[in-house]
């Protein structure tokens, strides 16, 4: 065989087989298309404290003005704090810095906390003073009370004198009017020390008073027993000068007016021997 005859013998089966492997590649599959572009990660969302709706500086944040608002983890800003029961207990009460408006993250640089340094300085309207009052788990309107709520503060007199009438020896009015919970309990108490049973019973409310308010609610304390009695958030103020009402036992229980006459009672004094009450009715 010639030199030429091998070479040719030898391109023919070169393209033969070529042309094979072309065959066998056409038969195979085709490799999906997505296979060529690697899938986008997915973007991960989180839930994270906000404003409820506006809220203007020197607020007091209450539960109803906190909610919460889905972003995007990358997106959330420094500070912000993720939706938990405890992260929203922890801000109510919270002092508002500045005007805040709906979906607005709330920061720890537009918060100030109870317990933090200035708050009740940066709370207080000028002229007022902060005094604290305090309830039970029943005077204190069992837990419903919040900062930012307004308030009358009630005294209850129980009074042993014998010479009174039953319907005139226990009594009841209010010695402020409208006044306004700046703090509950361990809100203002930070790292108070104290039992969770006497934590669950007792707790202190702070007010918001003039200086003759303040004067008045602490005399209260020592005459008998205060409650607290929550206004309707649209509440119209009391007028100024209002003279506050009695309400006696006798205006409550009719039994007690009921055979005992007022009368009265002249007592009789011997030397230095006790007195003798003699009734007159």
């Amino acid at each position: 065989m010639s030199l030429r005859t091998a070479l040719m013998a030898a391109i023919v089966l070169g393209v033969g087989g070529l042309g094979l492997v072309g065959w066998i590649g056409l038969q195979l599959p085709a490799k999906p298309a997505v296979l060529a572009q690697a899938a986008p990660a997915p973007q991960v969302k989180v839930q994270m404290l906000a404003a409820a709706h506006p809220l203007r500086a020197g607020s007091l944040l209450k539960f109803d003005d906190i909610q919460a608002h889905e972003v995007l983890a990358s997106a959330m800003p420094e500070g912000a704090r993720p939706d938990t029961p405890q992260a929203r207990a922890d801000l109510a009460g919270s002092m508002v810095r500045r005007s805040l408006q709906p979906q607005e993250a709330l920061l720890p640089a537009d918060l100030l906390r109870p317990g933090d340094h200035g708050f009740l300085a940066a709370v207080l309207r000028p002229g007022m003073r902060a005094t604290t009052v305090g309830v039970d788990a029943v005077s204190g309107t069992a837990g419903l009370i919040w900062p930012g709520d307004h308030v009358d503060v009630i005294l209850t007199e129980v009074n042993d004198d014998r010479t009174l009438p039953a319907s005139h020896r226990a009594s009841a009015e209010a010695v402020l009017n409208d006044v306004r919970v700046i703090a509950i309990d361990q809100q203002l108490m930070q790292g108070a020390v104290g039992s969770s049973a006497e934590q669950a019973t007792t707790h202190t409310v702070t007010l918001e008073v003039t200086p003759v308010q303040a004067e008045r609610v602490t005399l209260a304390e020592r005459l008998g027993h205060l409650s607290l009695s929550v206004r309707a958030a649209d509440a119209a103020p009391d007028a100024p000068g209002g003279t506050a009402l009695t309400t006696w036992g006798g205006d409550v229980s009719p039994a007690l007016n009921q055979g005992h006459a007022d009368g009265r009672v002249m007592r009789i004094y011997q030397g230095t021997t006790d007195a003798k009450e003699l009734r007159f009715q």
